[in-house]
């Protein structure tokens, strides 16, 4: 679970509610889907991935929205993409993203927020996040796929990135890391204000679970 020192949260979307919605509406139809294609009943994701039932059930009907802790874990225990779940659908033309209506994922505390940053693709194996994390937070977040690699960029504050065994990296603004993401890894900001940085994560060999 994640653990914070902060004294002062992520600074929220204005339109916290509307986005909310939109993705509890997003995570539902996707989930549903990819757990009857995988063959898998909500018990069975629900053990596997240590999501509780009773919130995995709230999560498909669309009546709760999920956190980034709920994404993962399902996203792992299903064996697709993190973005399967929550990014928009592919469409022909050019996708406009507007900052003034983001698409957020929060952790429960609200102190690490994700936006994904990419139309979804079912082609696709590589995702990009603008990240936001709250004064003095430590994120940590589970081994993903195994392969998987995550290459980030700090764009504001100062960043500390621990991979598995690995000794931490500090990075300050306009430093980049890159390091295999299929250990348990963790961010953490050790200014006094937000952090911002840019996130890619890249899949190798791994479905995603749409036709």
């Amino acid at each position: 679970m994640s653990r914070s020192r902060r004294s002062s949260g992520a600074e929220p979307p204005s339109n916290d509610a509307e986005s909310s919605e939109r993705l509890a509406e997003t995570v539902a139809r996707r989930l549903e889907r990819l757990i009857t294609r995988k063959g898998r009943t909500l018990e069975r994701v629900a053990e596997l991935s240590g999501v509780d039932i009773e919130d995995l059930r709230s999560i498909v009907a669309g009546s709760k929205a999920p956190t980034i802790a709920h994404l993962w874990r399902v996203a792992n225990a299903i064996g697709v993409p993190f973005g399967s779940l929550v990014a928009s659908q592919e469409r022909s033309g050019v996708l406009v993203m507007r900052k003034t209506s983001p698409r957020v994922i929060g952790s429960q505390d609200g102190n690490f927020l994700s936006r994904p940053l990419f139309p979804y693709d079912s082609a696709r194996s590589v995702e990009f996040y603008e990240v936001t994390i709250a004064p003095l937070h430590i994120e940590r977040a589970e081994a993903h796929a195994p392969g998987a690699k995550e290459t980030l960029v700090v764009s504001q504050g100062e960043v500390e990135i621990v991979a598995g065994r690995e000794p931490p990296v500090r990075l300050e603004a306009g430093d980049a890391v890159d390091f295999l993401a299929d250990v348990p890894h963790s961010y953490r900001n050790l200014g006094e204000a937000p952090a911002t940085f840019f996130l890619v994560i890249s899949y190798a060999g791994v479905e995603t679970g749409e036709s």
